[in-house]
């Protein structure tokens, strides 16, 4: 099987570098200063698993038709990385990846329904410079439809990553992927102060915020009747005991958890973007927050000034203090 890998990120890097040790025959796609770095020294790999470099084929396009395409790109950047590779994806099986919902449906506007496959990635990368990638944490990697159900194609998929991490197969994609939504909401936290995961929410005030931005969302949820899905790594136990918790007794819950999350620091997708210079994929995660509230004529408030800061550092390149921080969203934290 011919493998591509769509975008040479955290995620992307990872995936091909594991499969290339398995001996799999894959191509890495991706921007040129990846590339270039790559083609010089390898991709460079450490963390949980140990450290590797990995020599592999890449290139800002694909070169040859492939068998299965692995979409590894910001949700932002799906319709350009189809476009530049259509010509070789057209008997493709596509693979994406990305955090929120709105990939698969984006991908359509490419890629027949019937050639898409989606998944939920449950482990955690790092992308610290071109071709240099730490894998903070294991989790498994899920694999459904949100179109057309093909068992053959599902399970040929999971044969082949589950070499690389433990796959599940599930019929329930749809409200895992909302309740993913809610995993990745509090990494625009980290993203506003510039700094890791564990050194944000070991503070109980910021911890605070983002125990509200659970039950802005999950009241949300609620009333659009949506119906959330455990995940096999973050069962909605998780979610439904701290948004029913005094905020107080939540915010510890939720700090003592995060500090433990990876050895490593752990920046979380949006502030990897920033740190890139690139945009974001906050409207794919609190923004989706956003959207719901428009559906029912009503305001994400918290939601909605969380991803205003956000753009205001992508634009301006200056983080937030923890102060201005807390002064911006002491309305909405009760």
């Amino acid at each position: 099987m011919k493998i591509a890998v769509i975008g040479a990120g955290a995620i992307g890097g990872l995936v091909a570098g594991y499969l290339k040790l398995q001996n799999e025959d894959v191509f890495l796609v991706g921007r040129p200063d990846v590339v270039g770095a790559a083609r010089r020294k390898g991709v460079d790999i450490s963390g949980v698993r140990g450290n590797f470099n990995i020599p592999i084929s890449i290139a800002e396009r694909l070169d040859s038709p492939a068998d299965l395409a692995i979409l590894a790109t910001k949700t932002q950047d799906i319709g350009r990385a189809l476009a530049d590779n259509l010509r070789f994806l057209q008997d493709a099986t596509v693979l994406t990846t990305q955090n929120g919902i709105r990939a698969d449906d984006i991908a359509t506007r490419y890629i027949p329904a019937a050639n898409i496959v989606s998944s939920i990635v449950m482990f955690g990368a790092t992308f610290l410079e071109p071709a240099k990638i730490v894998h903070n944490f294991e989790g498994k990697w899920i694999i459904g439809s949100m179109f057309v159900k093909d068992a053959g194609k599902l399970m040929g998929i999971n044969r082949l990553l589950n070499n690389i991490f433990p796959t599940v197969v599930t019929d329930e994609l749809k409200g895992m992927k909302y309740l993913k939504i809610f995993v990745n909401a509090n990494n625009c936290i980290p993203a506003i102060l510039g700094v890791s995961m564990q050194e944000a929410f070991s503070d109980l005030e910021v911890s605070k915020i983002a125990i509200a931005i659970w039950k802005e969302g999950f009241n949300l949820v609620t009333k659009l009747g949506i119906n959330l899905m455990s995940l096999p790594d973050f069962p909605l136990e998780r979610l439904i005991k701290p948004v029913a918790l005094p905020i107080e007794e939540a915010s510890r819950m939720f700090s003592g958890i995060m500090a433990s999350l990876s050895k490593e620091p752990l920046y979380g997708s949006i502030l990897q973007s920033i740190k890139r210079g690139r945009p974001s994929e906050i409207d794919y995660i609190n923004g989706e927050f956003i959207r719901m509230a428009k559906d029912l004529d009503t305001l994400a408030p918290l939601n909605a000034t969380l991803v205003g800061m956000v753009h205001r550092v992508e634009k301006t390149g200056q983080f937030f203090a923890k102060q201005e921080l807390l002064e911006k969203t002491k309305e909405f934290v009760k």
